[in-house]
Parts: C-alpha cells; sequence; structure tokens
C-alpha cells in the first residue's frame, strides 16, 4: 500500500492539497500529516475529510522545520505503519485524480526492474492555480547520469513532491541536512537509486506550487541556498566521484570550483587537485591549476 506523508506547517492551499487526495480514482493509500506545531491549526479542514480519507494526523509540540526540514520530515516519516512505498507530499501541491492509480499500474515494472525511486510529470502553478510550466516528462526508465545532466542544465526540473520512494530504502539513505533542505531530495533520489535509474509514469502529474510562502518562490534565502548548493556538490565531488560519467565529474568538479575561490585554502586545493589526477587526468589537472593561477594569489 502506498503511504502519502505531509510535512504540514502552512495552511494557505493545504485545502487544495487533501481536495487532491480525495478525488483520486484509486482509494488505495493512507495520508499521515506531521503538524509542525503550526499556528495555523489544519484541524478544521481535515474533519471535512475525515469520511473520505484514510488519515492519520499528529501535531508534534516542538516546531523543528524552522531549524532543520530534514527532521520534520524524518519524524513525520516516522508515523508511517505499514506501507511500503511513500509520496512526501507538499502541503501546497496536489495530485492530479490519477496519480495512485497510476502508482499501482507501475508496481509491476518497479518489481520486474527492483527499481526503488519513481516520480510522475510535473508541473509548477502559482499561487492561483495559474500554470508557471509546461508539464515536464522523463523517459520511462533514465539513468542518474542523464537525469543529472538534464537537470543541471536546466533542461527539466524536480521537487520532493513528484517521487515515489521504497520506504525501506529511503529510511537507510535518508535525506542529508543541507540548509533548508535545499537539494536534500535531489541528493536521496541519487542514494536511493543506488546511482542507477528511476522509473517515470508520465500518465499523471503532480501539481508543484510555487509562492513567496514556499522555500523555491522566496527571494530573502539566496545565501542560504547557496551554502546548501556548495554543500551538495562537494558532498557528490567527495563522495560519489565514481558514480558519475566524464562529463557530469566536469561540471561537479567546476561547481566545486566554483565556490574553492571564496575559501583559497591550502587543504582544498590539494584535495581538489588530487581528485583531478586521479578521476579526469593529468591534462584536467594541468588545466585546473591554469585557472587556479589566473583567478587566485593562494599559489
Amino acid at each position: 500500500m502506498l503511504a502519502i506523508v505531509i510535512p504540514y506547517y502552512k495552511i494557505s492551499f493545504f485545502e487544495k492539497t487533501l481536495s487532491s487526495l480525495k478525488n483520486q480514482t484509486n482509494k488505495q493509500f493512507k495520508v499521515y500529516v506531521g503538524d509542525d506545531n503550526s499556528p495555523e491549526s489544519p484541524l478544521s479542514l481535515i474533519k471535512n475529510y475525515e469520511d473520505t480519507l484514510d488519515l492519520v494526523y499528529k501535531k508534534f509540540e516542538s516546531n523543528l522545520g524552522g531549524i532543520s526540514l530534514v527532521k520534520h520530515w524524518k519524524r513525520s516519516l516516522d508515523l508511517i505503519q505499514e506501507e511500503k512505498w511513500v509520496m512526501i507530499l507538499g502541503d501546497d501541491d496536489s495530485l492530479s485524480i490519477n496519480v495512485v492509480a497510476e502508482f499501482y499500474n507501475s508496481l509491476p515494472n518497479l518489481s520486474e526492474n527492483k527499481i526503488k525511486v519513481m516520480r510522475f510529470s510535473s508541473q509548477t502553478i502559482g499561487e492561483n492555480g495559474e500554470e508557471l510550466s509546461e508539464v515536464f516528462c522523463h523517459k520511462e526508465f533514465e539513468n542518474v547520469n542523464d537525469f543529472f545532466y538534464r537537470k543541471y542544465k536546466g533542461i527539466t526540473r524536480s521537487s520532493l513532491s513528484e517521487y515515489v520512494f521504497d520506504v525501506e530504502k529511503l529510511k537507510n539513505n535518508f535525506f542529508y541536512e543541507f540548509p533548508l533542505a535545499w537539494h536534500s531530495d535531489d541528493l536521496a533520489v541519487l542514494e536511493c537509486s543506488n546511482f542507477n535509474s528511476i522509473y517515470s509514469n508520465n500518465e499523471a502529474k503532480v501539481l508543484v506550487r510555487i509562492s513567496n510562502l514556499s522555500i523555491t518562490g522566496r527571494t530573502d534565502l539566496t545565501l542560504e541556498k547557496l551554502k546548501a548548493s556548495q554543500q551538495y556538490f562537494e558532498r557528490l565531488l567527495y563522495h560519489y566521484p565514481r558514480k558519475f560519467n566524464e562529463q557530469n565529474l566536469q561540471l561537479i568538479f567546476r561547481k566545486v570550483e566554483y565556490f574553492f575561490y571564496n575559501k583559497k585554502t591550502i587543504s582544498e586545493y590539494m584535495r581538489l587537485s588530487y581528485l583531478h589526477l586521479n578521476y579526469l587526468g593529468f591534462l584536467s589537472f594541468l588545466k585546473f591549476n591554469r585557472r587556479i593561477y589566473k583567478n587566485t594569489k593562494l599559489l
């Protein structure tokens, strides 16, 4: 059975989220709402859906989201009982009416190919539900190297709500703690898929809302997002260099190098030099040093 976990905090669009769950053509799912001690209680809304949704509500005594979204995601995920698959749905996002039905239609492919991460097509919408983007679709089976490249280049997009994870796999490779949980979902997709393949179902879609209440839509968090991006790309480079093809590894190196210019430390230079020699070869190492010479007084 499928669990849909909603780490709740904002009430503004929550009824649209619940309504999209109520309208699912397949009712084989259970909803878990983890309330991050929000000042905006959702109970009055939830009561309107008690007869149509199999729903568990838990209000936590402390607010964690302001400190760590990842920790709030974890305690919300811990509410799951016996379900084997989980979708972590934003409290302002919505599902097309056939998302659950298409999940079950996909199960044979997931089982046969030992897939641990699947996704649906997605589309971004605004505060009033207006379309902000095209519908983003994917190959049925996509190697994570191809997906990483497409997202890096801005050819596609990705957000947590559109994914379904194998529960056991996710608990063993849980979201890494980046500032604002920015890129935490990206890394979880890579790790939970074993850096192999993601299965996609484009027959249903997730509507991802962008507003001034969402982290993606807020413009006052630029520095925190940059810090998270730095930590994300450094983690990919320092922990998973063998998981990427040469093209993607070059892209990751250049990102880490970009952030290096703010550090300019000998230890970081030595570390990057070592990785260049070991994973991209002597010519790449020479080009790296040429760029370093032009851009810093470290050497």
